[in-house]
């Protein structure tokens, strides 16, 4: 089935913009949907900002947004803690969090931090292990788990979340991972590596929710894809070769806009698009003697997995985005539908399209 309509987009920085970040974000995320935040604590010596700070600060300074991780990592916080965390985010911010987590891979910030770091395969384990006590948690107490990983006893979680959020399992581990996905996920976020790879993949979740019962078009699709988009083919060569620019592994779509449009809406043909969902990527720090940061996108959809409410009605925006202006100032006019806009200066940018899902 083909794209019905303008795919929606929101927007996500990179951890390493800390203080940067909300500048950034005030001079942006206007025309954006929703927005999302890393999770990590450590790279090297790299300074790094912690994810679930950067989700409230989001929340409360962007109250028309929804606002989520790509994704959390399970192994950082105790799940009985995180239901807990998430269902006060949802009361203080009417409804507007998505609960984006994953099973964590970077072995630096384990070993850094103390936490232990078992096999991924246990990670696994432990991540639907955590989603399904943190349902319980959500849908009222006393609540008593004892898994393999994780067990509590008489936990309430007051006030229980209204509407419960949508969670969103990032991965695309074949065995193990896009079971956990099929089993217990209303959103699956995946990285974007073409359309033959994103073609096989769904065939493997859709041999794991006929093995699990569960209907392969009740899960909302998140696809992300990084963007290198710049006003000219002269400005994206000049900044691909630039020191500051996020590494061009990450960056799916280099170009100007009128090609990352033709390039993404190529891709969207191919697949079957029903609702977008949610996800993104990230842009690292303006360039040195930038007077404008660079935009970074992604697309989102609303939840429809049984039992989960949208916190509100998702808007079906085009794919847009006008940046630069100065933090404070009057909302950009968002272009025609149809019509990919970026007036930055160029550089890193992130755009999810939903995949074939429904």
């Amino acid at each position: 089935m083909a794209a019905s309509g303008p795919i929606p987009v929101g927007l996500n920085v990179w951890s390493r913009l800390v203080e940067d970040t909300f500048p950034y974000y005030d001079r942006t995320v206007a025309p954006f949907d929703s927005l999302w935040l890393p999770d990590h604590v450590q790279y090297g010596a790299n300074k790094v900002a912690e994810g679930w700070t950067l989700l409230t600060w989001a929340l409360a300074r962007y109250p028309d947004k929804l606002c989520g991780h790509e994704v959390l990592c399970n192994s950082f916080r105790n799940p009985a803690h995180l239901a807990k965390m998430a269902a006060t985010a949802q009361a203080l911010s009417g409804g507007r969090v998505i609960l984006g987590i994953g099973a964590g891979w970077n072995q630096e910030e384990y070993h850094a931090y103390g936490w232990p770091c078992p096999p991924p395969k246990v990670r696994i384990a432990q991540l639907a292990e955590a989603i399904e006590l943190i349902r319980r948690m959500w849908a009222g107490g006393p609540v008593d788990y004892r898994g393999e990983h994780y067990a509590i006893a008489g936990a309430h979680c007051e006030p229980r979340p209204r509407p419960i959020p949508p969670v969103m399992v990032g991965g695309s581990g074949e065995k193990f991972l896009l079971r956990v996905v099929a089993r217990h996920a209303d959103w699956w976020n995946y990285v974007w590596k073409g359309p033959e790879a994103y073609a096989h993949k769904q065939e493997v979740l859709k041999a794991h929710c006929r093995e699990a019962r569960r209907d392969y078009d009740a899960i909302q699709q998140v696809v992300r894809v990084g963007i290198l988009i710049a006003d000219s083919e002269r400005d994206v060569a000049r900044l691909k070769a630039a020191p500051w620019i996020r590494s061009l592994d990450d960056i799916q779509l280099v170009g100007t806009p009128a090609q990352v449009t033709e390039a993404s809406s190529a891709s969207s043909r191919r697949g079957r698009t029903a609702s977008p969902s949610t996800s993104p990527t990230c842009p690292a720090p303006r360039a040195p003697g930038s007077s404008r940061p660079r935009c970074s996108r992604t697309s989102r959809a609303a939840p429809s997995a049984e039992g989960t409410a949208a916190p509100r009605p998702l808007r079906r925006g085009s794919p847009s985005c006008r940046c630069g202006g100065p933090a404070g100032s009057p909302s950009p006019r968002r272009p025609r539908a149809g019509r990919a806009r970026c007036r930055g200066r160029g550089g890193d940018a992130s755009r999810a399209r939903h995949g074939p899902s429904r």
